[in-house]
């Protein structure tokens, strides 16, 4: 049994290690994990500790998937509704639909008895403003928010150059490979903007029979390279693990134009294998890994690209 994660996953993974240690449905350890991470205003990635988009709105992102059966549910800039992946859970098995955004996910939450949150973190909301208050002169910040926004999509996008997820990966000889992620996306965005993370087979893909991936920072780029199916794809056709993931560096490499930005990629194989890439991030990047030969979960370091 193996599980792995992004650094900031640190306040659910315990629970999730638990949970399988159990015998717990290996998805819903997934899921139950991320809540945690969403719920901790320390993590300024996801959930409440997030960054709302350029109207000050938070809007976040959640997306699950069950290897055995490939079924998917994910939700996309979603207001008011802290427990994202939680709801992307519900959408998988509750909807015959994938994905559902904005108002109308906020809708099937309140339907199926989600409580309404204020997801806004003080601090955010202070930052965020602060920020409008350098880069907008007096008369448009007079205006706002009846003005242009496209031109700040690049002054103010990122105040602290946050572009992670939350990824959980899981692969189980007896339970099969599962995945799921959450992000508030980055901060600053163009409201209504998707990355990959609620994307299937761009942000996450899993597949029982071969393996799963899961990509956080710039989704952009693993959006035009599919780059979570991509890595299951070659595992399919015959590659190893690390093959996988370095044919999706490469693609990710070949890209020009656009917006260009570090990517990391999570990733497992149906043998027990991982292998955590950062691909130009331009800093250390950490994971979290736990089998179920060891005592306690280990932070380790990412393989640098």
């Amino acid at each position: 049994m193996l599980l792995i994660a992004n650094a900031e996953a640190w306040p659910g993974f315990p629970t999730t290690v638990d949970m399988l240690k159990t015998g717990a449905d290996s998805l819903t350890a997934l899921v139950n994990g991320i809540s945690m991470v969403e719920a901790d205003p320390r993590v300024r990635s996801v959930g409440y500790g997030g960054w709302p988009n350029m109207l000050g709105v938070m809007e976040c992102d959640a997306g699950v998937m069950d290897g055995n059966t490939r079924e998917v549910g994910t939700v996309g800039a979603v207001p008011n509704t802290i427990q994202t992946v939680r709801l992307a859970h519900e959408v998988m098995k509750r909807l015959p639909h994938v994905m559902l955004t904005g108002d109308g996910a906020r809708r099937f939450a309140s339907e199926i008895g989600f409580s309404l949150d204020d997801v806004m973190f003080p601090d955010s909301k202070r930052v965020w403003w602060e920020r409008l208050e350098k880069e907008l002169p007096p008369e448009a910040l007079a205006k706002f928010p009846d003005i242009p926004l496209a031109p700040l999509s690049r002054t103010i996008t990122d105040p602290e150059r946050v572009r992670d997820t939350t990824v959980f990966l899981n692969a189980d000889a007896e339970h099969g490979i599962h995945v799921a992620t959450s992000t508030s996306g980055w901060a600053w965005k163009y409201p209504g903007r998707l990355g990959d993370s609620p994307i299937p087979g761009a942000g996450f893909y899993a597949d029982s029979r071969y393996g799963a991936a899961a990509c956080t920072h710039t989704g952009e780029m693993t959006m035009r390279c599919s780059t979570a199916r991509s890595i299951v794809l070659a595992m399919k056709l015959g590659r190893s693990l690390s093959d996988a993931v370095k044919l999706a560096v490469d693609e990710l490499a070949e890209l020009s134009g656009g917006f260009l930005g570090g990517v990391v990629i999570h990733a497992v194989d149906s043998r027990g294998n991982h292998e955590v890439a950062n691909f130009q991030c331009g800093e250390e990047i950490r994971y979290w890994l736990w089998q179920d030969n060891m005592a306690e979960p280990e932070l380790r370091v990412a393989k640098t690209f």
